[in-house]
């Protein structure tokens, strides 16, 4: 009796050592922050992976996401600034920056967190838009729209210790039944501004034609005036050397002897060349006053 007494006694010293060990034993995995607390109050914060100890029954440990989170906004419909109705569905990027603001503001409690991160992303959401008018929100999809929604947040949720990375839209869209209206008023819109635009680029392409055809008839002018000029020289230079020439009896005896046989060479035509002339024709004078 008395060993089965004690073999239940050490029984329940191991199973309470075991229990105190637990009680003792704090796990801190990778994705998370350990909050150790002491009569409610925030004692310490583990942010290291591992395994840490605590007072058992008097030092509580809750854990925190140490990681990216995503909060799915619901659709909601947005007005613009021209009274335009338009349909937005968002989801948000997020981390707990200050676990520490986290657990004092919102008790640790993710949905709290989601519940503030819902109020202000779809406030800041509303005054963007609002502030837009309906084609700026379409043509601000490439990531104008996100930039002015976080500039307009700021570090609002940073009182709670939550740090915003990102606020997307899955989607902004028309309601249905006046989709298509506002996207054929913008398809006009742009038509008329593509059509003013090559307007404008017809008349330029005009006035440079205009101005290549001056620009050519100019210098084609310049180009006659010249080539006649360099004509005009050459004409007189050739007269001059013409008149030194006649001016000199031995080059004028070469001159008409020259001459001479031009002229005879343009009355030879055909087969035959046989030149006849009178002895008192100013060829046969030439020939003759030579021969002599």
């Amino acid at each position: 009796m008395k060993k089965k007494f004690g073999i239940a006694i050490a029984a329940f010293a191991v199973l309470a050592v075991l229990i105190l060990a637990q009680g003792c034993m704090v796990v801190t995995y990778p994705n998370e922050y350990t909050i150790i607390k002491q009569f409610g109050r925030i004692e310490s914060i583990r942010e290291t992976p591992g395994l840490s100890l605590k007072l058992p029954f008097i030092q509580t440990a809750e854990s925190v996401e140490n990681e990216v989170l995503l909060y799915d906004l619901a659709v909601s419909d947005v007005m613009t600034k021209d009274k335009k109705s338009m349909i937005a569905d968002c989801f948000v990027l997020w981390e707990i920056e200050d676990p520490y603001k986290y657990t004092q503001t919102l008790s640790a409690q993710k949905s709290n967190a989601e519940f503030r991160i819902d109020t202000i992303v779809y406030n800041s959401l509303k005054n963007v838009i609002s502030s837009l008018s309906q084609e700026e929100v379409i043509s601000g999809r490439d990531g104008e729209l996100t930039k002015a929604i976080m500039e307009n947040i700021g570090d609002t949720l940073g009182q709670y210790g939550i740090k915003l990375l990102a606020v997307e839209t899955k989607s902004l869209d028309l309601p249905d039944e006046n989709k298509n209206a506002v996207y054929e008023r913008m398809i006009s819109e742009r038509n008329n501004i593509a059509a003013t635009y090559q307007a404008e680029g017809q008349e330029e392409a005009k006035e440079i034609s205009n101005n290549t055809t001056a620009e050519i008839i100019v210098m084609q002018s310049q180009a006659n005036a010249q080539a006649e000029e360099i004509i005009a020289k050459g004409e007189a230079e050739y007269m001059r050397i013409l008149s030194e020439a006649y001016n000199d009896p031995e080059k004028a005896d070469f001159y008409l002897f020259l001459r001479a046989l031009d002229a005879a060479k343009t009355t030879m035509t055909g087969d035959n060349k046989t030149l006849i002339i009178d002895e008192t024709s100013p060829i046969a004078q030439i020939f003759y006053s030579r021969g002599q």
